[in-house]
């Protein structure tokens, strides 16, 4: 299988591993397809029918913006449906795949209250903040043995690049780390000298990505895609634009596992380039480009072997654009997870991350911001986790106010 697919089971019967804060930010299959079964899809179709609701709510316990009044709660809420068609068992095209999702949010500008540049909630993003949106409409395929694969259409290319959440390729699944952290930050699903360019959630963009994967433990992949988001246009709302604007990007990865104790990890390197005329107040330029990198590694594990019994996860993300007119030109991140640490809740995972980001001098009276979290993630049944988040940002970007602190409390349910 293609390091492309490496998410595309998100949740798998027998997982005892956590999830990501927003899946619908960085599996290409979103939810369990449980929602086809209970309609008696059956499996042979090839057809999978699922998707996702998550809503959450935001207390601003001190700091803030004065965006609204000093307002102290908001709330997120987002629903994504999932079709995934295998046409190999379909219809009898071979490694063939067909997706689509459509997207409903219904938001509150969470992290414009709190003055927050990074962004502590990762669910709201720019405006509108109430929309319904076709959120992808892609076709796969794979070639030569599954070693080059090809995906064209409406896409979230954070599914494929700068993806530090996407779970280690591994053969031996009692190594398998299905999500790296369940961090609910920005940062997190997007590296912040990414951010207004690379198309993700929930702006997706049309487009087309190649992957060449000629082992289970390498891959090189490349993009093109509408880049119009850099002009501000809403692209996850929108069909295609051929104006000259696009975001190309490209990304090589390596994983393995270390040859005394087995312990799973992987490291990336990518570059891109927008193209088209960028600007910010007064200040123009012709396009903007930059490099990041991230990885992740077990650092330990309860039982030798196996990650499924207890163990603790470490990454890493970096960025730098040269860009005068994008909100941040630096970005540095790390953070570690704890997957089943408590033997009665193997389900659970717990964690905590600091970003630092360095803010555009033409933009922020402000040059960096910091920002910590901490977050546990609790299995409430089936497939509805509980998570709570603590966010400390002690000087936010957007505001002269100091120490902001906000508590996030989300349902996630997969279906």
């Amino acid at each position: 299988m293609a390091l492309i697919l490496s998410s595309h089971s998100l949740f798998g019967e027998d997982s005892n591993l956590g999830i990501s804060s927003n899946p619908g930010a960085v599996n290409i299959q979103t939810g369990t397809g449980e929602l086809g079964k209970f309609l008696g899809i059956e499996e042979e179709t090839g057809i999978t029918f699922g998707g996702l609701l998550i809503e959450d709510g935001n207390w601003l316990m001190s700091g803030g913006s004065g965006l609204h009044h000093n307002r102290r709660w908001t709330g997120n809420s987002l629903f994504i449906l999932d079709l995934l068609i295998d046409l190999e068992k379909s219809i009898g095209w071979k490694g063939a795949l067909f997706g689509a999702d459509f997207l409903q949010f219904n938001g509150q500008t969470t992290n414009a209250d709190a003055g927050v540049v990074q962004g502590y909630n990762s669910l709201p993003g720019p405006p509108p903040l109430n929309r319904s949106e076709l959120y992808e409409l892609w076709l796969r395929q794979e070639l030569f043995d599954k070693k080059l694969t090809i995906r064209i259409g409406k896409t979230v290319p954070t599914n494929d690049f700068n993806n530090v959440l996407k779970p280690v390729p591994v053969l031996n699944v009692e190594l398998a780390i299905p999500e790296v952290s369940g961090l609910i930050y920005t940062p997190i699903f997007v590296n912040t000298t990414l951010l207004g360019v690379i198309p993700g959630y929930y702006n997706s963009a049309c487009g087309v990505t190649v992957t060449v994967a000629p082992n289970k433990a390498t891959y090189i992949s490349a993009g093109a895609y509408d880049g119009n988001l850099a002009r501000g246009v809403q692209t996850g709302l929108t069909g295609p634009h051929f104006n000259g604007y696009y975001f190309t990007i490209a990304e090589m990865g390596y994983a393995w596992t270390t040859p005394e104790d087995k312990k799973p990890g992987n490291v990336a390197l990518g570059g891109w380039r927008q193209i088209g005329r960028l600007g910010t107040g007064a200040i123009t330029e012709n396009g903007a480009a930059g490099i990041y990198a991230f990885g992740a590694q077990c650092v330990w594990m309860r039982e030798p072997g196996t990650t499924k019994q207890g163990s603790i996860s470490a990454f890493f993300q970096l960025g730098w654009n040269g860009s005068k007119t994008l909100p941040m030109n630096r970005y540095a991140g790390l953070g570690f997870t704890g997957f089943a640490l408590i033997p009665s809740r193997p389900q659970d995972s717990l964690g905590a991350g600091i970003a630092w980001s360095k803010l555009n001098k033409h933009i922020f009276e402000r040059s960096q911001e910091w920002m910590f979290q901490a977050y546990y993630q609790a299995h409430i049944i089936n497939t509805t986790f509980l998570e709570t988040a603590f966010s400390y940002v002690p000087k936010p970007g957007a505001t002269d106010k100091i120490n902001t602190t906000a508590w996030t409390a989300r349902i996630i349910l997969l279906f």
